[in-house]
């Protein structure tokens, strides 16, 4: 009896906590996942306005690959200090900053002319959106232990995926429907319409957003409890570091170049898939947006499932790898079938599940060992350091593309970057990361 009572209660006490994570993510989730879907569909929608922007304002592809990258730089600069200010004024005021000060220069996009201006207005996104990302990160491990931050994280990252489902047949719509409206381009148009929602949603951050679990008038006091002794209990068993010694800790420099080769894998294919979609024969910018929705789709049902095997199995490392491979093996493949739409799409599609899928997984990683003020920081710098392959990866291609006159030479190199991140992923402790 007593055996069958202790069991009960066992029982009772996990479903509590299950319907409270749930109604934690139902509160959270929604808000989080439009944000992310709106700053990642200003961030790589210079991808299809290439499409007719080039053509318009006589921009070489080195030229388009240098103002996409650069946006990185601007993030670099700004992205641990703004992820330190989210840490000390809370995450409502500061990402309600962000996303309303990048729907402003998003928009602006519209009206560049020359590649000086395109340099300066892609630097100065890259400013305003510094600090979301990581701030998100950061948030969620202020509410999620690390047991249930994998799938959540993954959810939250399929805006990636959503973002192409949705952004690349809306921007082909855009710029094929558009052209000529009110005396501008479709491409014009574009970065207009698609700047909206940023700004709507900034809004409803400063409305709805909790800064804390205590600040959550929608718990009760029980729910508040659990939470944070969850929390509190993880905190207690991270490696508690220094400022000083977060930026001499081995494994967030580790961290830092294994997410340097993921993303440069990532923005590859995102600042360059219309374009690979393109020399396959595609003309028409809504047929090539309606494609890019593929890949895209199929990612975002590979990002969750993946990360909820993760999560049951209590195993990061290979989750991180075996996707990294995938997408070295679709990136390898679209260049075999590049004149070839049908075979280049599946090749493209697997490259963006393997893609997509490690990204996610990657930040169970380094959020498993960091905490408090050093999390904050940590985060953000394995973030901005990642990203400044958003910087090289594009420019690279661009480049390659001119040299070349084929984006095959650019896959190569993001295919090697994937194999080497893989491979160091797997170098990390598993009694560190496994939780």
């Amino acid at each position: 009896m007593t055996y069958q009572a202790g069991a009960a209660a066992d029982g009772a006490r996990a479903s509590f906590e299950d319907a409270t994570y749930a109604k934690v993510t139902w509160r959270l989730l929604p808000l989080l996942f439009l944000c992310y879907v709106a700053s990642y569909l200003d961030r790589v929608n210079v991808g299809f306005a290439k499409l007719q922007m080039l053509q318009d304002l006589k921009f070489s592809d080195t030229v388009y690959g240098l103002g996409a990258g650069i946006f990185f730089l601007g993030y670099f600069v700004f992205e641990v200090p703004s992820n330190m200010i989210l840490h000390k004024v809370g995450a409502r005021l500061w990402i309600a900053r962000i996303m309303i000060t990048w729907g402003i220069i998003s928009g602006a996009m519209a009206y560049v002319t020359t590649p000086q201006m395109f340099y300066i207005m892609r630097f100065l996104l890259g400013v305003a959106e510094a600090g979301f990302f990581p701030g998100v990160i950061l948030y969620l491990t202020y509410w999620y232990p690390a047991a249930r931050r994998g799938k959540i994280t993954a959810l939250f990252m399929t805006g990636i995926a959503l973002s192409g489902v949705i952004g690349g047949p809306l921007s082909g719509w855009i710029m094929h429907a558009m052209p000529g409206v009110w005396g501008h381009s479709g491409w014009q148009w574009m970065f207009l319409l698609e700047a909206v929602p940023s700004l709507i949603l900034g809004v409803l951050v400063i409305l709805y957003m909790k800064d804390r679990i205590r600040d959550a008038d929608w718990l009760d006091e029980d729910e508040k409890r659990l939470l944070e002794t969850n929390i509190s209990h993880e905190e207690s068993q991270k490696e508690h570091l220094s400022l000083g010694a977060m930026f001499s800790n081995g494994r967030v420099w580790l961290g830092a170049l294994i997410y340097f080769c993921f993303v440069m894998g990532l923005y590859g294919v995102s600042f360059w898939l219309p374009t690979i979609i393109k020399t396959t024969g595609v003309t028409d910018p809504l047929n090539v947006g309606l494609l890019t929705a593929i890949p895209y789709a199929f990612a975002a049902a590979a990002m969750v499932l993946i990360a909820r095997s993760a999560d049951a199995r209590r195993e990061r490392r290979w989750h991180v790898a075996i996707p990294a491979f995938l997408g070295c093996i679709g990136l390898l493949l679209s260049t075999v079938y590049d004149h070839n739409t049908t075979l280049a799409m599946a090749s493209l599609t697997l490259a963006s599940v393997g893609i997509l899928t490690t990204l996610p997984l990657f930040w169970s990683l380094p959020t498993a060992f960091l905490s408090g003020t050093a999390a904050a920081a940590g985060i953000a710098l394995i973030n901005s350091l990642g990203n400044l392959a958003g910087f090289v990866s594009p420019f690279l291609v661009g480049w390659l593309k001119d040299t070349t006159q084929s984006t095959n030479a650019g896959m190569y190199v993001l295919a090697a970057s994937l194999v080497i991140g893989g491979l160091l992923t797997l170098t990390l402790p598993a009694k560190l990361v496994n939780k």
